[in-house]
């Protein structure tokens, strides 16, 4: 089955942006090659860009607050495991201590000359070159363990951020119950009667080879399957389809 998500407001979109990002970060820096190095760079300046533009620290400790204080209203409900709120709730808080302790995100980069330089040069197309920057061309030729030690290092000041961020949205996802629907003739709608979700998970089988197109707002849930022609344009999909969908909210 593939999974496919969709955010139904800005503030979980540009969660699962972050999330991406950081996914994309551990996979290059778990690398040998130069090339995956290379990309694990870009990809800690596109973090860094990101914290200089918005306050994400900011607002994942104010998400982890909400989570916090939607699980502690729980704690009276008949029927809620007491030591699994406990866990969940000393999960939370040794989270959002850990990233108030923190200063700015990505001071220790900001502040390595070298790295601001290669920052500067690596925004510009082919600009982190030999021929531009020999210093980084003799960077990519250390040792591997060098550089894996160096990026380790770069990364770890993000790490209470990406904690904290992995945090709200597997409790995010984790408040959705998975049902089983189908979309007839492609299309799939659901009235909401004013009730609003913040993330949608649909579940779709690969062997039929189609995508859903999703939309979402206070009064219905919109799930519209395409398949791609033979030069990758969406066509819409006319045949029933099975799937699984999750609607979450915290």
């Amino acid at each position: 089955m593939i999974l496919y998500e969709y955010p139904c407001n800005e503030r979980v979109r540009s969660l699962l942006r972050v999330e991406h990002l950081f996914d994309r970060l551990f996979f290059f820096a778990k690398g040998t090659d130069p090339h995956y190095h290379h990309i694990a760079v870009a990809t800690l300046f596109d973090l860094l860009d990101i914290c200089d533009r918005t306050d994400l620290r900011g607002a994942v400790l104010q998400d982890l607050e909400r989570q916090r204080t939607a699980l502690g209203a729980l704690r009276q409900h008949p029927g809620v495991d007491p030591g699994m709120l406990d866990t969940l709730l000393a999960e939370i808080q040794a989270a959002a201590a850990e990233l108030s302790a923190q200063g700015r995100i990505g001071q220790e980069l900001r502040d390595n000359e070298w790295l601001a330089s290669l920052r500067g040069r690596v925004s510009v197309p082919g600009g982190s070159s030999q021929v531009d920057m020999p210093s980084y061309f003799s960077w990519q030729i250390k040792p591997p363990e060098t550089r894996s030690d160096n990026l380790r290092q770069w990364i770890m000041p993000f790490m209470p951020l990406y904690k904290g961020l992995a945090l709200i949205l597997r409790l995010l996802r984790d408040s959705g119950d998975v049902v089983d629907v189908v979309a007839r003739q492609g299309a799939y709608q659901e009235m909401l009667g004013g009730k609003m979700f913040q993330l949608l998970r649909v579940w779709v089988d690969a062997a039929l080879n189609v995508f859903p197109e999703m939309s979402a707002n206070k009064y219905v849930i919109w799930v519209r399957f395409a398949v791609q022609d033979s030069e990758l344009k969406p066509q819409p999909v006319t045949t029933d389809v099975p799937f699984k969908l999750a609607r979450c909210n915290v």
